[in-house]
């Protein structure tokens, strides 16, 4: 008979500049009761220390990279792994593992040699109680992550990095080769942009941009913030007049003000390099 789960399943999906994380595990509940380590009277809480953790409740929590990944200092290949974790008073285990067979913690048949990552990190303490166990992902760049498991007053954080920029250096080969358009290289220009690489190639590409393309408040911007990078102030700030005007003309009020507060800024900038 279908009943409702004590410990809820869920899914959680995060991307990660190119990257995708998927997290699926089960989430119990504190429910007043100890969760890590020894009970007041000695007895053992939800979670003794030292012990085989799913990381979760149910079946174990399973996660997947959809591209290689770097795990603190670690690499790690793209693929699906059981999450465990060895919860211990001032320092947690935590364990990719290569066999996804086991159910729950696979506590009698769980083998360390098929483990594909080991890693220690130091719980941290937190004010704002959870109650029913949480995994998130915080501090998202283009780069990277937090994954954040959060229970009680206890949290744990995974820095987790993916090579971005050699998977876009990859695909922006790949696009320059096969006749590019305005939008191709607009788009080249504004991740050097944002990247704060490639500064020159990134002006050329959206000035390519705009002679294919055409005037477009977007283009002028991120041709604006180029010039301005490369402490063109002056042509930076001709170019964001360009944009305002164009974002009144489509009444992008938000571009409007973001290239006001740039021409004061990049105004104040001039004068001082003059």
């Amino acid at each position: 008979m279908n009943h409702p789960k004590a410990s809820p399943f869920a899914r959680i999906e995060q991307e990660v500049g190119l990257s995708k994380i998927t997290v699926e595990y089960s989430r119990p509940s504190a429910k007043g009761r100890t969760l890590f380590g020894n009970q007041p009277n000695g007895a053992p809480g939800l979670v003794p220390y030292g012990r085989i953790w799913r990381v979760g409740a149910n079946e174990s929590t399973k996660i997947t990279f959809s591209s290689n990944v770097i795990i603190g200092d670690n690499s790690l290949d793209k693929g699906t792994y059981a999450l465990y974790a060895f919860p211990n008073e001032n320092k947690w285990e935590i364990v990719f593992h290569k066999n996804l067979s086991h159910w729950g913690d696979g506590r009698k048949n769980y083998d360390p040699n098929e483990d594909a990552l080991r890693i220690a990190l130091l719980p941290t303490e937190v004010k704002v109680f959870q109650e029913s166990f949480l995994i998130s992902f915080d501090d998202i760049d283009h780069n990277g992550t937090l994954m954040n498991w959060n229970w009680g007053t206890t949290q744990i954080s995974i820095p987790i990095h993916f090579d971005t920029k050699a998977i876009m250096k990859v695909q922006i080969a790949d696009k320059l080769s096969n006749a590019p358009s305005a939008q191709t290289y607009y788009e080249i220009a504004r991740y050097y942009q944002e990247q704060n690489i490639h500064t020159n190639e990134a002006k050329e590409y959206v000035e390519r941009a705009i002679e294919l393309g055409g005037d477009t408040y977007y283009f002028h911007r991120v041709r604006s913030l180029i010039l301005a990078d490369l402490k063109m102030f002056d042509e930076a700030i001709t170019a964001a007049k360009i944009s305002m005007k164009l974002a009144e003309k489509e009444g992008k009020d938000e571009f409007v003000r973001l290239n006001q507060d740039n021409i004061a800024h990049w105004k104040a900038l001039s004068i001082i390099k003059k």
